[in-house]
């Protein structure tokens, strides 16, 4: 069986939290059997169908993670809802499903538990009722799913399927394949909880590095979801995102190929599955569009930053599965050759890379088709960094004839320098050395160019336009040029010592924001205007590892210790993972346009448990 065939097929079986739509709704597969808990407040009179974790309005559910198992082994959840506070864990023994709900607190009437059977996303089978359990049969299987407790009659959960439906007076549990009492399933769970800390313990240690992996394994674990669409597992942004305008799943181009390094910590099989869905959804012309969904829509017109090759090499790296360059390599090669084709401008000072937005026939009629190819927003979404201020278009000039942003940028150019030496060593392993030889010519040309960015006078590689002026406005992303080791050493002391450590540009309370203390976007903490995003974090970090001189390894030092701290201040506080924080105070859910509970945020713990 074909390698990748059989991962999927392993992540795809038994019991998990795969349904993108609720956080306490639990999926056996392959059968793709649901049950999914339902709770109903009666002083608000106000039922919960659909959970996610990190909500933003403080009306609708508080879920706070607590410990979980990426194969659904064990998970647990705080719940607060309206008026009721709830524990709700849940676990496995062989093919068998177990869940206990514990009350912390509730209203005078207390809350009604509606356990709800189905058969998911059109499956074959049939869910029903029996006197006081459920049974769920499809060609493969039959399982009986029962209560601890005597069922209510509640007919006003608004379900169209069969329920079970218990008071939460007191702790109840349900359970599949066997009557379990509440003793027995909470016996079952403190083991399985014993056996998902025990294996972080022997990972990781008992000290901060296990504390952040458990916090990586919580939110990958969590935002991962089986998309049936094409039949596979894989790790959304967040159910949020996926849920709420997507039409059930998005796959973001950058965001993915990090969920792959974050699950590469424990998680060998979901890493290989993240890159290598991401790389299957690239474009007839050969690259990786910046989303694609549910709903049939893609970003046709552009891509996202590439960081596929050096991913998959760092993973190749840590693991030596040849089969995975072989069967991410052919995609690399065609985004490689598609950014030189068509992001590559000329220039009197060289021929370096700009983001762009081409046209393309709408597919689905989504308006944004209609709004954002060949446009400057276009280019500005392919960057990654939505309204970064450098590309504000007082900044930088779009042109719709080439379909470029007339600027040379340092963060793409050095991103695609790397990008060629990481795809060449694939290719040199993978035996093929003449495109090994055209691609680390590529990058050597392209990084020795990269020198026609650097102002002397500043101390700074900088963006610099088609005409030959420089943008003076700096992010995180003017460090990328030490990626492909296209400073010199000299260069990197000078940008460390006046900008990365200068509590003026860079260093700030919580590094790095996202442009510098001394623009004036700065003050507007909004989304990349001035806030600390962990992709950039992750970038610089691996840029800095390209040398090894006193500023380099002072600089490094002190981005792993304060981007550490502040994704376990965002853990350890709320229980969240922020997508993007505030650099003054470290806060994530200060603003409406920071997701909570957002996988990339853990990159900024990862960096120390990679030191």
């Amino acid at each position: 069986m074909n390698e990748y065939v059989a991962l999927q097929d392993r992540l795809a079986q038994g019991w998990n939290t795969f349904n993108t739509y609720s956080v306490l709704s639990h999926v056996l597969m392959p059968e793709a059997i649901g049950l999914t808990l339902h709770i109903k407040d009666y002083a608000s009179n106000a039922v919960l169908h659909d959970a996610f974790i990190g909500q933003k309005s403080p009306t609708a559910e508080q879920i706070r993670p607590d410990l979980r198992s990426y194969d659904g082994r064990y998970t647990c959840l705080h719940v607060q809802y309206k008026k009721v506070e709830l524990i709700v864990e849940t676990g496995t023994v062989g093919d068998d499903w177990v869940m206990l709900v514990t009350p912390v607190k509730n209203p005078i009437k207390p809350a009604a538990l509606a356990l709800q059977a189905g058969v998911l996303w059109n499956r074959q089978g049939l869910a029903q009722f029996a006197r006081d359990a459920l049974i769920v049969t499809t060609p493969g299987r039959s399982i009986n799913v029962y209560c601890t407790h005597p069922l209510l009659t509640e007919p006003y959960f608004n379900l169209s399927g069969p329920y079970l439906a218990v008071s939460s007076c007191e702790p109840v549990g349900f359970s599949t394949g066997q009557r379990r009492s509440v003793k027995e399933i909470r016996t079952l769970l403190a083991a399985n909880k014993s056996a998902v800390e025990k294996s972080l313990d022997e990972t990781f240690g008992d000290g901060e590095k296990r504390e952040l992996a458990a916090a990586i394994q919580t939110v990958l674990a969590w935002d991962t979801i089986y998309e049936p669409l094409k039949g596979r597992v894989v790790s959304p942004v967040s159910r949020q995102w996926s849920a709420e305008g997507r039409g059930g799943y998005v796959l973001f181009c950058w965001d993915t190929f990090f969920a792959g390094s974050l699950a590469a910590i424990n998680n060998k099989d979901l890493a290989y599955a993240n890159v290598v869905e991401i790389l299957r959804e690239a474009e007839p012309a050969g690259f990786i569009p910046n989303n694609a969904q549910a709903t049939g829509r893609t970003s046709a017109d552009r891509s996202q930053p590439c960081v596929g090759a050096i991913t998959i090499l760092d993973l190749f790296n840590q693991f030596g599965d040849r089969w995975l360059l072989e069967e991410t390599y052919p995609a690399l090669l065609k985004w490689n050759n598609w950014w030189w084709s068509a992001r590559v401008a000329e220039a009197s000072h060289g021929k370096l890379l700009c983001w762009g937005s081409n046209p393309f026939k709408p597919k689905v009629g989504d308006d944004n088709e209609f709004l954002q190819p060949n446009t400057h927003l276009g280019a500005v979404l392919e960057t990654g960094l939505d309204n970064s201020p450098m590309y504000d278009e007082g900044e930088v000039r779009f042109n719709p004839q080439t379909h470029l942003m007339e600027l040379h940028d340092v963060g793409l150019t050095g991103l695609y320098a790397a990008d060629c030496q990481a795809l060449a060593r694939i290719a040199s392993i993978l035996g093929r050395g003449e495109e090994a030889a055209m691609l680390e010519t590529r990058g050597a040309t392209i990084a020795r160019t990269m020198q026609a960015l650097w102002h002397e006078k500043t101390g700074m590689f900088l963006n610099r336009r088609l005409d030959g002026s420089f943008s003076f406005r700096m992010s995180p992303t003017n460090f990328y040029a030490l990626l492909p080791h296209a400073a010199t050493e000299a260069q990197v002391e000078r940008m460390i010592n006046e900008y990365f450590l200068n509590p003026q540009e860079f260093a700030t309370p919580y590094m790095l924001p996202s442009i510098s203390k001394n623009d004036a976007a700065y003050k507007d903490n909004d989304y990349w205007r001035g806030r600390v995003w962990a992709p950039m974090n992750w970038l610089v970090w691996l840029g800095l590892r390209q040398y090894h001189t006193p500023a380099a390894d002072k600089a490094r030092a002190r981005l792993v210790r304060n981007a550490a701290d502040l994704m376990l201040k965002g853990w350890r506080e709320h229980g969240h993972v922020y997508e993007n924080c505030n650099s003054e105070t470290g806060e994530g859910g200060d603003v409406a346009t920071a997701d909570r509970f957002y996988h990339w945020g853990a990159l900024n713990g990862l960096m120390l448990l990679r030191t």
